[in-house]
């Protein structure tokens, strides 16, 4: 029994004092069954399912939170990417798709909905064409709409055709919402080997191969992890690494309870567990703060890399030992403008672009919530997309691009994106043109070690 009193007061500590949430519990849900000649008919369906299926989500995470006394920040929907659904009808625009996606998560009462998606690896679909070209209209006409583009994989390759396209489509999106900071790049995501039951924004989507209805579940807990690390000051890294990995076991405990229990309460399959360190602008919850209680002076000077690696590996170890249903990206995060360390680093200078990169290599996901000059070429940022693409392909990793070319600043102005999204110090980029690279268009094969069968 006392062991058991010990384990509250323990989990209670994390709550209160190191920032352990849930950070969110995001209900999948199929879509394949709405598809239909008339779009009209089928938006109908869409709005009816998703309405009837997440109408308790919100209430069931509420009820969860005040019983378990563990917060859950976001309640969220991924449906099946839109691209193929919509492809059925003849519409030539999928921007009323996007409105009844928000519509029915305003009517539920969730903070956003994932899935206006097109997954174009290989080459595009009629639909896939018209839901990315309808992407900056949609994400400037919604509040809660968020979308992703998978555009390479380690076994397609790159879609080069598809890479320069979403340069152009990050241009126009910045455009449309330019009175809001060009906060529409900041729910859409372009990806490498997207995964099919991803809980967080703005990537999720519910995949082909996924039950008619899930609930998936992501938690977060840097602030866990750096105040177990400040018991140990001197410690060998096999020893960081160590605690670090137990850490991990007990968060990825806490966030298994909660989510069975939704799943239990709604009765709906229980999906994954995401074990992703997720970070706030809050202090105290910061992975950039993780790497520099281990050693750094500052993130992003030399040996963060190495240490990133360790945290990924030990979070993700700590995790499997801890639950069978570990899946979406499950990590750490290294978004700038969510995270307060990340952003004082960039402050600083120690943190800069390329080494954002170089730790991309070895983190959960990729270039995340980085804003840049909003006047950076088109071409540019489909060079950083096809650069981030080739890391995920040649590693057979997720990785990923969430960036922000805010219209009318530069660097040394700072944006503001408020809440979670938080603030960034606008960064710069290469000035030397990828162009003609980009212009080839074309696709970039597979690596020799996708042959796998």
């Amino acid at each position: 029994m006392k062991i058991l009193h010990n384990k509250i007061f323990e989990t209670l500590r994390m709550i209160e004092e190191e920032n352990l949430d849930i950070r969110t519990i995001t209900m999948g849900i199929s879509l394949l069954d709405c598809a239909d000649l008339s779009g009209e008919r089928a938006r109908q369906r869409i709005y009816d399912k998703i309405t009837k299926y997440a109408q308790n989500l919100v209430s069931v995470g509420e009820e969860i939170e005040m019983e378990f006394g563990i917060p859950i920040i976001n309640k969220r929907i991924a449906v099946t990417p839109i691209a193929l659904i919509a492809s059925s009808s003849d519409d030539k625009d999928y921007t009323s798709y996007a409105r009844v996606l928000d519509k029915a998560a305003r009517e539920v009462g969730v903070n956003f909905i994932g899935g206006f998606s097109a997954l174009v690896q290989k080459g595009f679909s009629k639909g896939d064409k018209i839901l990315i070209n309808s992407i900056p209209q949609a994400l400037s006409e919604t509040e809660r709409v968020c979308s992703s583009v998978n555009l390479a994989s380690s076994k397609a390759g790159i879609n080069m055709d598809a890479v320069k396209l979403m340069g152009k489509i990050i241009k126009e999106t910045a455009y449309l919402t330019r009175d809001r900071d060009s906060i529409g790049c900041a729910k859409l995501v372009v990806f490498s080997n997207a995964v099919d039951d991803n809980p967080f924004m703005a990537g999720a989507f519910h995949g082909a191969g996924e039950p008619e209805v899930v609930i998936n579940v992501g938690v977060s807990g840097p602030g866990v992890v750096k105040s177990a690390l400040e018991k140990d000051k001197d410690a060998p890294l096999d020893v960081v690494a160590e605690n670090i990995k137990k850490t991990a076991f007990k968060i990825t405990r806490a966030g298994e309870i909660v989510g069975k229990e939704v799943s239990r309460r709604l009765g709906v399959p229980f999906g994954i567990l995401d074990l992703s360190l997720a970070s706030t602008p809050e202090i105290g919850d910061s992975v950039a703060r993780i790497l520099e209680e281990i050693g750094l002076e500052a993130c992003g000077t030399h040996g963060t890399t190495a240490c990133l690696a360790m945290l990924n590996d030990a979070v993700k170890k700590g995790g499997i030992m801890a639950s069978s249903s570990v899946g979406g990206l499950s990590g750490a995060f290294i978004p700038v403008s969510e995270d307060e360390g990340m952003i004082k680093a960039v402050q600083s200078g120690a943190l800069t672009f390329d080494k954002l990169e170089a730790m991309t290599s070895v983190c959960s996901v990729g270039l995340d919530m980085i804003a840049i000059p909003g006047d950076t070429p088109e071409s540019t940022i489909s060079a950083i997309i096809a650069d981030e693409a080739a890391i995920g392909m040649i590693n057979n990793k997720t990785t990923a691009v969430r960036i922000i070319p805010v219209y009318g600043k530069t660097v040394g102005n700072t944006v503001e994106f408020g809440g979670l999204l938080g603030y960034a110090p606008i960064m710069p980029v290469h000035q030397f043109s990828s162009e003609k690279f980009i212009n080839r268009g074309g696709r970039i094969p597979a690596p020799v070690h996708s042959f796998k069968n």
